[in-house]
């Protein structure tokens, strides 16, 4: 019973892994991609947008679909549609193909990776194997993006972007062959429970339209009128949708959920550590490329120690670590790690060397996301209860996803801007790009200390909480 555990949350991680290296293994293909099916620089973008807007709109409903009706259901469909999308994009011939089919992935990506966190909990009810499961589930979260860079450089060079994608289908195809066979039956709460049809409407279309806003922000930027307007029309009917939350009879998302402390600090946590995490990556690999002169493959391999000090740290160590010390402590400990690692980079020389200015950073980097991720995953689902784990799943997914892609565009924006003024200063190219990448960076450093802040103030109970349970767990397990 306890392998066939394990092997389950295996197969929910390597659906897992599908779809969060898709969302890297594009970059390194787009310049073959634009230069095949003709895109434009503006259109080259929707390639990634038409996969970020579906992605980030559907989360929170599909978790709370699974909730309400099964979450194997839910995982197995989101996963072949996946794969099937995966197909089409691989096949795609013309630009509106292409970018049809990374819509139709986004969405398969957001039903099958909603549930996922639901089911880890529902798998380990005790505390230190919950622990162990959440460090790989971590792991992969974060990680999968360095491994999407490398695998994106590798197949591009030595086949072709189209394969990039082709390479989803076996995987995707044993992943549900075996998801099918070890993962547990369940039946979920009923329709009756939830079906707040109006509502999930409401929600989608506001989580669509505020990503989409977001991932606009590189063409028009974040003041724009149509960045506004389009921003303002996603608050008014996010804001109509809370109303509808508080005087439902079966609401899509049950207020109660942010009167804890624990879930609504995490949640924000959350968001603002996804904009510090994947603006390092973004920023990273176009300071590697444009400054340094990387290529695919060697910006792939210079990312190789935060995925491997992370995958020891979230396998092997954070579960022991918080159950001795508690997951608020080492959620601390993992940001104000990270903390220093952004403060390297940004304070580095524009042309580092890569052995004595980055690959430090990347190695801290590498141990805060591995310290931080599973405490806060801990933290987020430990008051939640088993009806509504599907749904506290699909929101921090949500806030990690929207808070990401806003807090990138923050960055970017603040990147571009930077190096504009050093240019106009008379600053040559490529110090001036570096000047950018250098300041969003240290913007990144003030976002992890905010971080810090509001987890202390918002987690404090949580960091002198171990488990109860943990300590008995560690003897035995010694």
């Amino acid at each position: 019973m306890k392998n066939s555990r394990w092997l389950s949350l295996l197969v929910l991680c390597t659906g897992f892994l599908l779809i969060v290296v898709d969302m890297t293994i594009v970059n390194v293909a787009l310049p073959s991609i634009q230069k095949d099916l003709g895109f434009s620089q503006s259109g080259l973008a929707w390639v990634i947008n038409a996969y970020l807007i579906a992605f980030g709109g559907l989360l929170l409903l599909a978790g709370r679909v699974g909730d309400l009706v099964g979450r194997k259901r839910v995982f197995l469909a989101g996963l072949l549609l996946f794969t099937a999308a995966s197909m089409l994009c691989g096949l795609s011939f013309t630009q509106p193909m292409l970018i049809a089919a990374r819509f139709i992935q986004g969405i398969g990506g957001a039903v099958s990776s909603a549930v996922i966190l639901a089911m880890v909990v529902t798998l380990f009810p005790e505390p230190l194997e919950r622990a162990k499961a959440f460090g790989v589930f971590s792991f992969i979260a974060s990680a999968g993006a360095a491994v999407g860079l490398l695998a994106g450089g590798l197949i591009t060079a030595a086949v072709s972007w189209h394969w990039i994608f082709f390479v989803n289908l076996p995987i995707g195809i044993i992943t549900a062959v075996l998801a099918m066979r070890l993962l547990q039956t369940d039946r979920g709460i009923g329709l009756g429970r939830g079906a707040d049809v109006l509502g999930a409407i409401m929600v989608t279309a506001a989580l669509m339209l505020g990503v989409y806003a977001i991932v606009q922000t590189s063409d028009y930027g974040l003041a724009s009128p149509r960045t506004i307007a389009l921003g303002a029309v996603a608050i008014a009917l996010l804001a109509g949708f809370v109303v509808r939350q508080a005087r439902g009879r079966n609401p899509i998302l049950p207020l109660r959920i942010f009167r804890s402390r624990k879930v609504a600090g995490a949640n924000i946590v959350q968001a603002l550590m996804s904009t510090a995490f994947i603006g390092f990556f973004f920023l990273g690999s176009l300071d590697l490329e444009r400054v340094l002169g990387y290529g695919p493959m060697a910006i792939g391999l210079a990312f190789l120690p935060v995925a491997v000090v992370m995958a020891l740290f979230s396998i092997r160590f954070s579960a022991q670590l918080i159950a001795r010390f508690g997951a608020g402590t080492m959620l601390g400990a993992g940001l104000a790690t990270a903390l220093v690692a952004l403060l390297i980079v940004g304070l580095g020389p524009t042309n580092a060397n890569y052995f004595v200015y980055l690959l430090t950073p990347m190695v801290l980097f590498g141990l805060g996301g591995g310290l931080a991720f599973p405490a806060l995953t801990m933290i987020a689902m430990a008051d939640v209860s088993p009806s509504e784990a599907g749904l506290a799943s699909g929101l921090l997914n949500t806030t990690g996803q929207v808070g990401g892609a806003f807090g990138l565009a923050v960055l970017a924006t603040v990147a571009g801007a930077r190096t504009l003024d050093l240019a106009q200063a008379g600053v040559d190219g490529q110090a001036a790009l570096a000047g950018g990448y250098h300041f969003a960076w240290l913007i990144g450093a003030g976002v992890v200390a905010v971080t810090i802040v509001v987890a202390a103030a918002f987690l404090r109970s949580q960091a002198e909480a171990p488990a109860e349970s943990a300590p008995a767990e560690c003897e035995a397990a010694a």
